[in-house]
């Protein structure tokens, strides 16, 4: 349903072009900020702008950070001689989450997709081949997404990685935990067989 008032229409309009925002969601958006106090509405349009403009890639692992090196890149304590290869910057989070993990990531930005005209050159690889010229890293752990864009992009960078000498893993995939046997596809239960541990 359109609105009559051009500047609601405009804001409802912005907030749809969100990935997962339908016209419903962008509707209670829009009238959420239209409730808002002027200062609250400015801060809401600072904190905006501020992120679009402060924001940058870190130079050495190309995630986001607010200085020339993002924090994980800063700390001295984190294992250098291991490089954990992410698609995007959301994945670098879900990761640290989980407290287990203590090397660097190089966020690449994407994936491989010919259907969607993103070659090699269109994601971070570059930098990942720049980081591993001074042979200190001994491992690279492939996180990428465990679709097709994401499996070609992990077979692409291995094979430019296995001439290096370097040891390049994949994560394991598999059943959830909590999950049932008989919900899971055939490539989850293919893969949960083929990563199986002894206990």
């Amino acid at each position: 349903m359109a609105y009559n008032l051009a500047p609601l229409q405009n804001l409802i309009d912005q907030f749809e072009r969100m990935p997962g925002i339908g016209n419903k969601t962008a509707q209670r958006m829009a009238f959420y900020v239209l409730g808002l106090t002027k200062d609250e509405a400015n801060g809401f349009a600072k904190a905006i702008t501020d992120a679009h403009t402060k924001i940058k890639q870190c130079k050495i692992c190309c995630n986001l950070a607010d200085d020339e090196l993002c924090p994980i890149c800063k700390n001295e304590t984190r294992d250098k001689s291991v490089i954990c290869v992410v698609e995007d910057p959301r994945d670098v989070a879900a990761i640290e989450r989980t407290h287990e993990y203590n090397g660097t990531y190089h966020v690449l930005h994407g994936a491989i997709s010919p259907m969607d005209n993103i070659g090699p050159e269109q994601i971070k690889i570059k930098e990942l081949l720049a980081r591993l010229n001074d042979g200190a890293v001994d491992e690279v752990i492939m996180a990428t997404n465990p679709t097709v864009e994401g499996e070609a992009t992990a077979m692409y960078i291995s094979r430019l990685l296995k001439p290096m000498g370097i040891t390049v893993s994949r994560l394991a995939y598999g059943v959830p935990v909590g999950a049932d046997l008989e919900y899971a596809d055939e490539v989850t239960l293919s893969r949960a067989l083929e990563g199986r541990s002894v206990i």
